[in-house]
C-alpha cells in the first residue's frame, strides 16, 4: 500500500471471530462497536470504507444513504436479509458474504435438534437433575427407516440430507426451483410442500427469508403434519407463522418443534421458546468455533479485495486466480494430464488460459479441465484464466463420442458389464421420447445402425453411472469427440469407428449446481462457445510461480493486455478456426 494513502477504517457491529479482526488489521484501521443502535449507528457510519455485521445489525437505507464513503458490506455468515442489497447495490456498495462458512454447523445442529426431539433429552437431562428416574416415561423413537422432508435443498439441505441418510432416514425434498440435484442423487424423492408435510416424520427448514417464504408454514401446513411429526427451523423465524404453531402444539396437531431462530430476538419471552413440547436454542446454530473462524476469516478477505482494490480487470476478461479456488465441472483422463504436465514443463508457458466462470468463491472450468489438473498437478500457486459469462456470449452445446479402435462386439461385452447401468434396444422413432420418459443417460448408436438407451441401474446415482459408463469405453478405446451425428458421414471419417454415443443438452445453470453438489460430469460431454475466446497468450510458468501477490500479478496482467491491444500485438478473428497444434 502507498506510504502516503491513509488506511481505509473498518466498523464491526457484531461479534467475529478475533481471527478475522486481526486480519483487516493487517490492512485497515478496525473499530468494534458492539451494540450500536440505529440512531448511533447512522452518526459513525459515515466514516468507514467498510462494515461488517452477523444478524444482529440491520443496515437498512437510512444507514447507506449516511454511509459517503463506504465501499463494501460483509455479513459474517449467510443470509442477507438484515442488509438492504438494493439501496447499497444504488450506491455502488459491493455486499459479501459466507454462505459456505456456516453450512457444515447448521446441518449438524438440525441433525442435533432431530436426535434430541427423537429421545427426548431436554426432558431426560432435567427430569434426572431433579432426582426423578424416568426411564419408562422416555421412551423415544429411532430415526432409522423414518423420513426426514426437507424443505428448501440449497447448501445447508443438501448437507442434512447427507447426514441423514447416514441414519438410514428415507429423505424428501421440496424445492421451490427444482435443481439437478433432485433428479441425480439417489435416495433423495422431490415431492410437493403438501405431499411432503402429510408423509414426513420430521420436517426440516432450510430456506432463506424472502417475501415468499414469509409463513411458509402456517395453520394449514401444520394440519397436514401427522400427530406423531416434529418440525425444526434453523433458517429464519419468519418462515414459520408462530401463532399457528403454538396453536398446533397446544391442539397435538404435531408432537412437538425444535426452533433455532424465531420472529423476534431476542425470544427471551417467547411463548414457543417456553412451550414442554419445544426444544428452543439461541440463535446458534451457526456457532461453533470452526464456522466462526471460516466466516470471519472468509468475509475479512472478502473487505480486503475490495478496499485494496486497484484497477485490475483488463477488456479481454482474463484474470490471475489462486489455482486451489479453480474446479473442473468434468472429470478428465489421467494420460492427458501426465502427458500436458511433461509438455508444460518442457514448453515453460501456458498458451491457453482456461476458461471458467465465477461462482461464491470458486472459478468453475467450463473449458480446459486439463489443464487445470495439469497446473494443480505441478503445484503452480496461481493460474492465468478467462471470465466468461452469459452477458459476454457463452453457449453450451454437447459432444457426441465416436467409440474407435475397438471392435463391437468386445465394446457390447463391456458396456453391458458396466455394473450401474443397463442398455434397452430401441429404435429411432423412439428414442428421444424414451431418453426424458426413463431418464436415460444417453443412447448408443452401433456401426451396424443399432440403438440403444442407456440407463442407470434402480439406486444408482445418475452421473456416477454416467462416468461408470464412458470410464469404461474410455479405458478401451480411442475416443473422438465430434458433433456429427449421421452415422454414413462418420464411417467414412473414421472407418475404426465402432459406435456413437450421444448425450443430452445441458445448461450452464445446471453444470453450477452439479459442481456445487460435489459431482463431476464425465470428460468430454460439455463444448463451451465463448464470445471472444484468448488463444496464445504464452504467459510463462515462473511468473505463476513467483512470489509475487496476486494484486501485483493481476496489475501486471491488465498493463500487458492494454499494451498488446494498443500495440496491434493483439488480433481478433471472428471465424472459426482449426489448431493443427492441439
Amino acid at each position: 500500500m502507498d506510504a502516503n494513502r491513509r488506511r481505509p477504517r473498518v466498523l464491526i457491529c457484531d461479534r467475529i471471530a478475533e481471527a478475522g479482526i486481526e486480519l483487516l488489521r493487517e490492512h485497515a484501521d478496525v473499530d468494534v462497536k458492539i451494540g450500536l443502535t440505529p440512531d448511533e449507528l447512522l452518526k459513525i457510519i459515515g466514516s468507514y470504507e467498510a462494515v461488517v455485521v452477523r444478524s444482529a445489525t440491520k443496515i437498512r437505507a437510512n444507514a447507506i444513504e449516511r454511509a459517503y464513503s463506504l465501499k463494501v458490506i460483509g455479513r459474517a455468515g449467510a443470509g442477507l436479509d438484515n442488509i438492504d442489497i438494493d439501496a447499497a447495490q444504488k450506491r455502488g456498495i459491493k455486499v459479501v458474504n459466507c454462505p459456505d462458512a456456516n453450512t457444515r454447523a447448521v446441518a449438524e445442529h438440525t441433525m442435533a435438534m432431530m436426535l434430541a426431539l427423537a429421545r427426548h433429552l431436554p426432558e431426560a437431562d432435567t427430569s434426572l437433575k431433579e432426582g426423578r428416574w424416568e426411564k419408562n416415561k422416555l421412551i423415544g423413537t429411532g430415526l432409522f427407516g423414518k423420513t426426514l422432508g426437507i424443505i428448501g435443498f440449497g447448501r445447508i439441505g443438501r448437507e442434512v440430507a447427507i447426514r441423514a441418510q447416514a441414519f438410514g432416514m428415507k429423505v424428501l425434498v421440496n424445492q421451490r426451483r427444482p435443481t439437478p440435484e433432485l433428479n441425480l442423487e439417489a435416495k433423495v424423492q422431490a415431492v410437493d410442500l403438501n405431499d411432503l408435510l402429510q408423509q414426513s416424520d420430521f420436517v426440516t427448514l432450510h430456506v432463506p427469508a424472502k417475501p415468499e417464504t414469509e409463513h411458509l408454514i402456517g395453520i394449514e401446513q401444520l394440519a397436514l403434519m401427522r400427530p406423531s411429526a416434529y418440525l425444526i427451523n434453523t433458517a429464519r423465524g419468519t418462515v414459520v407463522n408462530e401463532g399457528a404453531l403454538l396453536d398446533a402444539l397446544n391442539r397435538g396437531l404435531i408432537a412437538g418443534a425444535a426452533l433455532d431462530v424465531f420472529a423476534k430476538e431476542p425470544a427471551i419471552d417467547s411463548q414457543l421458546a417456553q412451550h414442554e413440547r419445544v426444544i428452543a436454542t439461541p440463535h446458534v446454530a451457526a456457532s461453533t468455533e470452526d464456522a466462526q473462524n471460516l466466516a470471519a476469516i472468509t468475509v475479512a478477505q472478502q473487505i480486503i479485495d475490495v478496499i485494496d482494490a486497484v484497477p485490475v480487470d483488463n477488456p479481454l476478461l482474463l484474470r490471475i486466480v489462486p489455482t486451489d479456488k479453480v474446479v473442473p465441472h468434468e472429470n478428465t483422463d489421467p494420460r492427458r494430464v501426465e502427458q500436458l504436465v511433461q509438455r508444460l514443463e518442457e514448453d515453460g508457458i501456458l498458451a491457453n488460459p482456461p476458461v471458467v466462470i465465477g461462482t461464491d468463491d470458486r472459478y468453475v472450468v467450463l473449458d480446459g479441465a486439463t489443464r487445470v489438473k495439469a497446473v494443480k498437478a505441478m503445484k503452480i500457486p496461481h493460474l492465468l484464466v478467462q471470465l466468461a459469462s452469459s452477458e459476454t456470449g457463452l453457449e453450451l452445446q454437447s459432444w457426441y463420442h465416436v467409440i474407435r479402435q475397438i471392435e463391437l462386439p468386445q465394446l457390447m461385452e463391456l458396456l453391458n458389464a458396466v455394473p450401474a447401468v443397463s442398455l434397452r434396444e430401441t429404435d429411432p422413432q423412439h428414442v428421444h421420447n424414451e431418453m426424458v420418459e426413463y431418464g436415460g443417460l444417453c443412447f448408443l448408436r452401433t456401426v451396424e445402425n443399432k440403438l440403444y438407451l442407456v440407463e442407470a441401474r434402480p439406486g444408482i446415482n445418475k452421473l456416477e453411472a454416467l462416468n461408470q459408463l464412458t470410464e469404461t469405453y474410455i479405458n478401451a478405446s480411442y475416443v473422438t469427440r465430434t458433433l456429427e451425428g449421421k452415422l454414413d458421414h462418420l464411417r467414412d471419417e473414421y472407418p475404426d469407428m465402432a459406435a456413437l454415443v450421444v448425450f443430452g443438452n445441458y445448461t450452464t445453470e445446471q453444470i453450477l449446481q452439479i459442481v456445487q453438489a460435489g459431482h463431476f460430469l464425465p470428460a468430454g460431454i460439455t463444448r463451451f462457445i465463448v464470445s471472444g475466446r484468448v488463444l496464445r497468450v504464452n504467459l510463462g510458468l515462473d511468473y505463476l510461480r513467483s512470489d509475487e501477490s496476486l494484486l501485483e500479478k493481476n496489475k501486471w496482467l491488465r498493463q500487458l493486455v492494454i499494451e498488446k491491444l494498443g500495440n496491434s500485438q493483439a488480433r481478433y478473428y471472428a471465424e472459426s478456426v482449426y489448431l493443427m497444434d492441439e
